[in-house]
Formats: C-alpha cells, structure tokens, sequence
C-alpha cells in the first residue's frame, strides 16, 4: 500500500514582523562622483637648530692621533686666558700634525674651572684608522686667547679626553699659521701668522727691516769699484 503524501506546513497568516519600522529604500540612480587622485605629500622635514655664528668656525668632523709620549714632539709652553674672566692659565700645548682642529683635555677644564659653551650638533671624533675615538663625541668648547711669546689669537678649543696631554694644537693651526720648528732646538717662530694674530707684525716688521738693511749693504758694494785682488805669496817667495 502507498502511504498518502505528506502535505506542506502551513505558514501563519500574520505578519510577526509587520510592527517593526522599515526605511524607504531610494532607488534613484546617482551618476558617480568624480574623486580626484591621490599624490603622497612630500615627507615634512624637521627644521635644524640655527647655529650660532661662533659655532660654524668648528669643523664637521674632528680625527685624532695617537699621541707621541716618548719625546720626540714639540711641546709649546703657552698661556690661555679666559674671555669671560679674563683668567690667564699656563698649559703646555703638543703640536700634533696628525690631529685636526685643537684639544684641550676635560679635566683640566673642570680644575681651572674654565667657562665652556655647548654645541647645538656634536662633533664625531675619528682615529688615524677611522674608527670613532673611545673619547666620544665633542659637545663642548671652550673659547680662549692663546698667547705664546708675543703671539696672540683668540680660538676655540675642543673638550675631549686627552689622557696625560693637556692641550693639542693640530694640523689645521699648523697650516694656518705655518710656523718656523727647530727640531733641533725646540725653538718655535711664530713670523708667518695671518694679519688676524696679534703680536707677530713686530716679528714681521723687524724682519722686514733687518732684510732692507742687508738688500742696501749689497746694492753699496755693487755699485762701488770692485774689490783690489791680492796674489797672495808663496812662502819662499819675497816681493821684489
């Protein structure tokens, strides 16, 4: 026998949902909206500090040597004096002509109690073989009148750890002032410094004087009779 069909379930008449509000849904077709393309602005850069006019004398970058400490350097007994206090400091000053720019060691800065000024961008310090020096980085200065002999100018020195040094003046101020060295003696002229140096015009003048004196000495004996020439006599020879 066939079993009858099962007929559909049948769904309720009533709207369960019909006391809940519906939104008109707008069918109105919108033309699209032109959206204008997008371009990545250029990255914002940070302004840097305005440095002072006193701060861009100082190099970029600073390298320092190994120092000679067996006695075969040039050492200058010379006189800092502070342009705040007007302090005069004695400090003897190696010339290092492997070093660039000049040095004087920290802690003798923080014992004569010398004013110091900071720099906005420190400075890196650099080796004979370019790797960084383990004194770090120069962040302070100090602004001096080096005075030696009747030599005067006024500079800025770098604070770094120089270990038993005190004070190292490098390459740049050698070539800047291009002074006469005795190896021999130990004798330092300073007769070729830039016109901003005071004290060296009158080394400078006297030279210039003491070369007119001998200029004129060689012009009188040119322009004077030539020298009477004596044969000189042999021994067993007698004049006649």
């Amino acid at each position: 026998m066939t079993q009858p069909a099962k007929s559909a379930p049948q769904l309720p008449l009533a709207n369960r949902f019909a006391v809940l509000d519906v939104e008109e849904v707008n069918t109105e077709i919108r033309e699209p909206i032109d959206i204008p393309p997008f371009f990545p602005s250029a990255p914002v850069r940070t302004a840097l500090p305005r440095r002072p006019k006193w701060e861009k004398r100082l190099p970029k970058r600073l390298s320092a040597n190994t120092l000679d400490t067996c006695g075969t350097s040039i050492i200058l007994p010379v006189e800092i004096g502070t342009t705040n206090t007007s302090e005069v400091h004695s400090v003897k000053a190696l010339l290092d002509s492997g070093a660039t720019g000049n040095f004087i060691d920290k802690d003798f800065v923080r014992t004569k109690g010398i004013s110091t000024r900071s720099i906005s961008c420190p400075i890196p310090v650099f080796n004979v073989d370019s790797f960084p020096n383990k004194a770090g980085q120069i962040s302070k200065v100090v602004d001096v009148v080096l005075c030696y002999k009747t030599h005067s100018e006024r500079t800025l020195l770098a604070i770094s750890n120089l270990g038993k040094q005190s004070m190292i003046l490098g390459y740049t101020w050698l070539k800047d002032h291009n002074p006469e060295v005795d190896w021999q003696t130990g004798e330092v002229q300073m007769n070729r410094c830039p016109p901003r140096c005071e004290g060296c015009h009158a080394i400078r003048k006297e030279q210039v004087s003491r070369r007119k004196v001998e200029v004129k000495a060689v012009n009188v004996c040119r322009s004077g009779p030539p020298p009477e020439y004596a044969e000189d006599l042999e021994e067993d020879e007698t004049p006649l």
